[in-house]
């Protein structure tokens, strides 16, 4: 019988394919279990043992954007029927809706923040990719690991120096500030990914528009551009999830006007205690940001993981 050194075999195949489900059960089981907790109610979630099956609740999605104030049975019975669910969802737990909560404000910000410095962090590390990787650049093995080396040290460990100097500039608790940092933070990393990217991109083909009358801008934006948007791709998802989930720089940094939702969540508090649907449902809607924008990008992400593995 001959075997194929390239085609797994069937049974092979089996494992690996139990392999993949069983790793996607277990890391999908912990997401599962917040948007569960965002349905139910804070009695339930706190229950031991947990509940699996309950009664859904909107009660953690109405804390999560509002913010509410206990009343006496008093004052509770004057009041006028609830004009909608929110308000009904509140008065069963003796308290009334004060005002909007800052979520809605926060989230914001992490999408302003997170999206902003994901888009200057492509920008110039394209440019500068391009730059080395088509340009002789004097010292450029040097320039190289110089900008791979801000990745070596941990952020937090700069975090006093730059809490003092934003303070100087005046960039503390701003989106300016806050998106200037992140894409200090990521520029190495979108070199580094980009630059192997653009060098798997034949020169033959800017050489060829070159010829047919194109400037070197021209070249770059109508031939490198579109061959390079699978790692393009691929390193705006990777930028975006270190901005989209940075907390400690967020909590030192800002505190009212460019807060993000990482560092906001966790003070979700109601009252009697920390209130776990509210947490959950401030998680779950965290979350789908990036998973649409991986979703979307998802054929450029897989292509552009791969991109260059196999030569001819």
């Amino acid at each position: 019988m001959s075997y194929s050194i390239t085609e797994p075999s069937s049974r092979q195949k089996t494992v690996a394919g139990f392999l993949v489900i069983t790793y996607s059960l277990v890391t999908l089981i912990p997401l599962l279990w917040v948007f569960i907790t965002g349905f139910k109610t804070p009695p339930d979630s706190i229950s031991y043992p947990p509940k699996v099956f309950f009664t859904p609740s909107l009660e953690g999605y109405v804390n999560l954007f509002t913010t509410r104030t206990r009343v006496t049975p008093e004052q509770l019975e004057a009041l006028p029927p609830p004009a909608n669910f929110a308000e009904e969802i509140v008065r069963n737990r003796k308290m009334v809706i004060a005002g909007p909560s800052k979520f809605g404000e926060r989230f914001m910000n992490s999408v302003i923040i997170g999206f902003g410095s994901t888009f200057l962090s492509i920008f110039l590390g394209t440019l500068a990719a391009y730059g080395f990787s088509r340009f002789k650049v004097p010292l450029k093995d040097d320039l190289l690991f110089f900008i791979l080396s801000t990745r070596m040290m941990p952020p937090i460990a700069v975090a006093i120096p730059i809490f003092l100097m934003y303070r100087k500039l005046g960039l503390s608790d701003t989106h300016l500030g806050m998106i200037l940092l992140y894409t200090a933070v990521n520029i190495s990393l979108a070199v580094w990914l980009l630059k192997g990217f653009i060098d798997e991109i034949p020169r033959e083909y800017e050489e060829a528009a070159l010829i047919d009358g194109y400037t070197r801008f021209q070249a770059f934006y109508k031939v490198v551009l579109p061959q390079a948007a699978t790692g393009i791709a691929s390193t705006a998802i990777f930028c975006l999830i270190f901005a989209w989930n940075e907390y400690a720089f967020a909590v030192l940094l800002t505190s009212g006007n460019a807060q993000t939702a990482p560092p906001f969540i966790p003070t979700i508090i109601g009252v009697g205690g920390l209130d776990w649907p509210a947490v959950a449902a401030g998680a779950t809607l965290f979350l789908l940001p990036v998973l649409i924008f991986t979703i979307f990008l998802r054929k450029h992400l897989l292509r552009g993981i791969t991109f260059g593995a196999v030569r001819k």
